[in-house]
């Protein structure tokens, strides 16, 4: 492996975790004494710590960022204020596709930490400009009902920090940005450290009994929550419409990169929507499988697995919108057809 690597990539090999590549950069997939299905019950149930160093930074500092911002990303900075995190989508000017989605840490008046997916990082920077500071730190994400416990024993500021709030805290007497942030579907918070301070956040974190996690878990975890993958539910030719994220644009705002072509497509309705399956038996359906409706193929398989909460596959696809739930479909596993039936989203509920 040649990517870029995390602060914590010498600790994570020292551990014998399972490394690959991930959007440019090595990353731990598992560690040999727990495993993927392990650490994605220790999150239900407990707490565990990712390395999501791999995510950008994209900082934008000044008088103007906020406008700046507003009038790039779909969401509303108007409804939060400095001290919140928003999620949000970048849009291809062209079709509406999202290039990005997004959490924006409004850390004070004038800086905004925005970020992206790793691969998306320069693309990102080109829409808005900023200073990337990704190689500067490393973000640790603690999720799972226990994490704020666990980080409380030595970082009561941290662990106080609230859902979608974003602050300075003091960890083991180092400034940290804090937000009650995650991909899971648990409650936790991410916290971006210095990075010549990462690996004493790190030790501190396993001494208070959180498990490290690698990014298999993490993958299983936003599947059962429905979240969707950049890559997978997002992307080229996929709208925020399609994928049921309405929600993240506002269209009352003004202009925003790509709201001609979006409201186009609002007005005449999208033509498949991002539908959840659960798949009978524990055989995980795969990425591309295809999905079958009375013997002809209506869609394929954007993300799929074996959901060790539910101990059967779980599976998200685009479908026609006139494919109800409750419908009845099969998925086509490498010639074995799968029986499965769409469900609402997400499988596992916090």
């Amino acid at each position: 492996m040649s990517g870029q690597q995390s602060p914590l990539d010498g600790i994570h090999r020292d551990l014998g975790a399972k490394m690959v590549p991930f959007g440019g950069w090595d990353m731990p997939l598992s560690y040999p004494d727990s495993g993927t299905i392990t650490e994605h019950l220790a999150c239900r149930n407990d707490s565990v710590v990712f390395d999501v160093s791999h995510l950008g930074t994209v900082r934008v500092v000044g008088d103007d960022a906020r406008d700046l911002l507003q009038g790039a990303f779909t969401n509303d900075l108007g409804k939060v204020e400095p001290g919140r995190a928003q999620y949000t989508h970048l849009l291809d000017p062209d079709d509406a596709s999202v290039v990005d989605d997004i959490i924006v840490w409004w850390v004070d008046e004038a800086r905004f930490d925005v970020m992206p997916n790793a691969s998306n990082t320069d693309g990102v920077r080109g829409a808005i400009g900023g200073t990337d500071v990704t190689d500067e730190r490393a973000i640790l994400a603690v999720q799972g009902p226990a994490a704020r416990e666990r980080v409380a024993t030595f970082a009561p500021d941290a662990a106080a920090v609230g859902r979608f709030r974003v602050q300075r805290t003091d960890v083991l007497g180092v400034e940290c940005i804090t937000a009650g942030t995650g991909y899971t579907g648990e409650d936790g918070l991410e916290l971006a450290v210095p990075a010549d301070h990462a690996a004493t956040v790190w030790t501190a974190l396993l001494e208070a009994g959180v498990l490290p996690a690698g990014l298999g878990a993490r993958d299983t975890l936003r599947l059962e929550a429905a979240l969707p993958l950049h890559g997978h539910e997002l992307g080229p030719g996929i709208t925020p419409l399609q994928a049921g994220l309405g929600w993240v644009v506002s269209w009352s705002k003004g202009e925003f990169r790509g709201r001609g072509p979006l409201l186009a497509e609002k007005e005449a309705g999208p033509t498949r929507l991002l539908r959840g399956m659960s798949v009978e038996g524990r055989r995980p359906p795969r990425e591309g499988n295809a999905v079958r409706l009375d013997g002809r193929d209506i869609g394929a398989v954007t993300s799929g697995n074996f959901s060790p909460v539910l101990e059967h596959g779980i599976a998200l696809a685009f479908l026609p919108v006139d494919v109800a739930e409750d419908t009845e479909v099969v998925i086509d596993v490498r010639g074995t057809e799968l029986a499965a039936r769409v469900v609402p989203t997400p499988f596992v509920a916090r």
